[in-house]
């Protein structure tokens, strides 16, 4: 079961995590406002009421997670989100990154594979406070072409390679953010979609993602 009471207490823990993520190295105060704003317990059984605010990742259900809060912060920073963007997200999970991007005043629209997740974001109260937020069933791989081109693309799982259909559903000049490798550790990179279709790569620090799978999960 999720409780939905925000204490002092709540809050105050969500103010600390903040500062270790600022001293971790996350610089956007725009990213940091958001993770400060948004009440991560909500997002997770209560059993785990008392440590939601602890900078680490914990079960959701069905294999996946609800990711480490740096993590979140790491990849949202990297997006370099400006309000009103079209935003697609690979693996919705919690809906606490999409919850994120949209209290960042994004255009959210967000993926999932599984469908007891995709059913229990719909039924998630909390979400209704983002307007802004849309959620589809369906396979990460193949985007979402009929909403497309978007400014930006978050992909929150571990993808064996990048997905093309994905670059081909980015505007030119837009930012793709993507874990990249098989095994337990990927490469985090951010790609730059140019004029000609193709893409510029960065690469940036490595992280543990659950794998991107193909396909649905009914």
């Amino acid at each position: 079961m999720r409780t939905f009471e925000d204490s002092y207490r709540h809050k105050g823990l969500r103010r600390q995590l903040v500062e270790v993520i600022r001293q971790k190295g996350i610089t956007d105060e725009r990213v940091l406002d958001a993770i400060l704003h948004i009440p991560r317990h909500f997002f997770m059984d209560s059993a785990f009421d008392k440590i939601a605010y602890e900078d680490r990742a914990f079960p959701i259900g069905e294999g996946q997670t609800i990711s480490q809060p740096y993590t979140v912060a790491y990849q949202t920073q990297l997006l370099e989100i400006k309000p009103y963007e079209k935003v697609l997200e690979i693996g919705t999970g919690s809906a606490y990154q999409a919850s994120v991007l949209a209290e960042m005043k994004a255009q959210v629209y967000t993926i999932e594979r599984q469908k007891k997740l995709f059913d229990l974001n719909k039924q998630f109260p909390y979400l209704k406070k983002y307007p802004s937020l849309k959620f589809f069933y369906g396979d990460g791989y193949e985007g979402l072409p009929t909403y497309g081109p978007f400014d930006k693309v978050i992909v929150t799982a571990a993808a064996p390679f990048i997905p093309p259909k994905l670059v081909d559903q980015l505007k030119p000049g837009g930012l793709m953010v993507i874990p990249v490798g098989e095994g337990q550790v990927q490469r985090m990179l951010r790609l730059t979609k140019q004029a000609d279709g193709t893409a510029t790569q960065e690469v940036f620090d490595n992280f543990s993602f659950v794998p991107m799978v193909e396909g649905k999960n009914s």
